[in-house]
Parts: structure tokens; sequence; C-alpha cells
């Protein structure tokens, strides 16, 4: 599943196409994704001029002046892609409508008025899209739990500790909880820890306990940013489905320094493999020697 730095990208790729632009056209070529398409989605949408697109976790939000919102969500295998509508074309969007039939998984196109054609793609359809009010965020059942922003001031070695006091859960199960940290996911939490020297199996509760454990969140929360941001300057990572709007690919894989790189030598030179094994139902990868305690 794309994780922030993914998302993240997409949206920058999705914002020339649709701020400033309304809906002509909304066409859904089936009734619904993970969930079904509320009613009058179509009609809700026609017309309406996005003011800007925004990033929550991994959700992306088209926030229209109106007020009305849209986000959407990728689940596995959802891609969107812009297409130039072609310059004779008389009807909004009917150069791509035309073109969409051979698509089996195209679902929800989006013909702009600047003259962009968006088409939403997802084999797997676990992506969704809903509609709210901009003041109705807050209290969304898709964003009232959602924990920080990563890459916001909010995340400071003392909200670390303070979040992770007291539990004996493991390390990467609490960096992984989109109630404490939003938008994170297997792939950055695996490559955070190990820039971090810490264990992903250690009681997250050891957080800021003592001297050895400040320091370790102080290590922990600059890991969490500077992985992001390394993926984000990198285009995010393309393991299996993921591709920017443009079609390209992310190179973050390239650079990765433990996920999916079980049996082989640590980049730290230290003599010793990385490791794969299963934490809750995942695969965490990470070098028993570099990783040892915290």
């Amino acid at each position: 599943m794309p994780e922030l730095p993914e998302v993240e990208i997409i949206r920058r790729g999705l914002a020339p196409a649709m701020e400033g632009a309304a809906f002509s056209a909304v066409t859904l070529n089936r009734a619904d994704l993970r969930f079904p398409f509320e009613p009058r989605f179509v009609e809700r949408l026609r017309g309406q001029r996005i003011a800007r697109l925004t990033r929550r976790a991994k959700y992306i939000v088209a926030e229209a002046d109106s007020g009305l919102c849209l986000a959407m969500h990728l689940g596995m295998t959802g891609r969107f892609t812009i297409e130039h509508k072609a310059e004779d074309a008389v009807t909004p969007g009917s150069f791509y409508y035309e073109h969409v039939a051979n698509s089996l998984h195209d679902h929800v196109v989006f013909a702009m008025s600047n003259g962009e054609v968006i088409r939403y793609n997802d084999p797997r359809r676990f992506g969704y899209m809903t509609l709210f009010g901009a003041g109705e965020m807050a209290a969304h059942p898709l964003f009232c739990a959602l924990g920080i922003e990563p890459l916001s001031d909010a995340l400071t070695p003392d909200y670390l500790a303070a979040r992770a006091a007291g539990k004996a859960q493991a390390l990467k199960a609490f960096l992984l909880d989109q109630r404490i940290i939003a938008g994170l996911g297997n792939i950055y939490v695996c490559e955070a820890l190990f820039r971090a020297g810490l264990p992903p199996d250690a009681e997250a509760g050891a957080l800021g306990v003592g001297r050895r454990g400040k320091a370790a969140a102080a290590r922990l929360c600059a890991a969490i940013k500077a992985v992001l941001e390394d993926a984000l300057l990198a285009g995010g990572s393309s393991i299996r489905d993921y591709r920017h709007a443009n079609g390209d690919g992310g190179h973050f894989q390239e650079k990765f320094d433990v996920y999916g790189r079980s049996g082989e030598p640590c980049h730290n030179e230290c003599g010793s493999l990385i490791v794969r094994k299963a934490q809750q139902g995942r695969s965490t990868f990470f070098c028993p020697r570099c990783q040892a305690k915290i």
C-alpha cells in the first residue's frame, strides 16, 4: 500500500491539473470501489471548483470553493493518471470517454474545466472515495482518530516518549498505529528503526525512560523525518503498483537499508546480515547487530 511519501508525490503531481479547475464531468464506470459510491456522488461534484489539493495521512483531499471535500484513498493498487484532452474535443471529456472504454480498471474519470482528464485505475478496488463538508473533517470517521503528521513540528522526542509511556507493545507496532503517527507504513518504519539503531520488537515504553531512552526517542524522531524526506526526494518507492501521476516510478527502493534485503550484508558493514521476521502478519527487516537494543 502506498505510504505517506508516495501519496504526497501523487498529490503534487495532481495539483497542477486540479487546483483552480472545476469538474466539468465525472464518470463512474462502476457503482463501487472498496465501498459503494454515496448517492449523488457525481451530481455533488459536477461544477465544483477545486481551491486546493491537500494530504492527510494517506488520503488526498480535494477542497472545493464551496466547502465540499473529496477524500481519495489509493488502497493497494490504485493509481491516478493525467491525460491531456484533445483540443478539438467538443463535449467535455468526450475524447477520454471513448478511450476509457478500453480500460477495464479505469473506474473513475474526472474531466476538468482546464482540459485535463484524470482517471483513477484500481485493479483490486481497495481504494475508495467519499465526500464531506470542510467543517466535518475533524469529526469524520476516517479522520477523527488520526495522529499527528510525521513531517510536522508536532512530531518531537517528547511526543514519542509521552505516547509510548507504559506501553508493552513492540516498538514497530507502536509506530504503525495511525492514531499515534499518521501515514507511516511498514517500509518506512523498518527503515527509520534501522537508522535510529532500534530493535523493532523492543518495548515501546522504553522510549524516553532514562538517559538511554531519551536518546533513543531523539534518534527515532530524527530518523522518521529523515527517511520520509529522503523518500520524497527519490520520488517514493515503486515495489509493485505505485506510479506517479505522469506514469514514472519512484527510486527510493534502490536506497533501502533493510526493507526487502533479507540475507544481504548490512550497509553499516557490521559483519551481520539483514534478517526478516514476521510481526503481526507483516514482514519486518532489521540488522540484529546494529539494532540490538534501545
